[in-house]
């Protein structure tokens, strides 16, 4: 697997900012593997590949970029497909809307009775029914 297929597969899974010497630290056994033949710094061959990954996903054949954010790098989405991406979100999982009576009772079950799985199953079904 080529370093730039590592990075970006690191950058993608990153569910914070991962920041360059992070990603030194996961990819240094195949750097250092390869360093030896060449003899170039192992955070420099690093910093330009990411450096590529950023130029190549830069490009307006792709919806996402990966960008610096943070001290360290993430992939999101471009700004110009925002809009797409939100009607995206909205159309998987509409909300459930309970009327304001049914709010008031379950204000009142929750705070004065115990809850148990027989109550609670009970409860949703009838505020689910209205």
């Amino acid at each position: 697997m080529s370093l730039k297929a590592q990075l970006e597969a690191i950058v993608y899974a990153a569910e914070t900012p991962i920041t360059l010497e992070q990603m030194v630290h996961l990819v240094k056994e195949s750097v250092v593997a390869k360093a030896r033949r060449t003899r170039p710094k192992s955070k420099s061959r690093v910093r330009a590949a990411l450096e590529e990954l950023v130029g190549e996903y830069g490009t307006s054949d792709h919806g996402i970029e990966i960008r610096q954010v943070a001290g360290g790098y993430r992939m999101s989405t471009k700004p110009e497909q925002h809009e797409m991406v939100r009607s995206f979100a909205k159309s998987l999982k509409p909300p459930i809307r309970l009327s304001l009576p049914a709010l008031e009772t379950l204000a009142v079950i929750a705070y004065k009775q115990p809850a148990t799985v027989r109550r609670s199953t009970r409860f949703v079904e009838w505020i689910l029914a209205e």
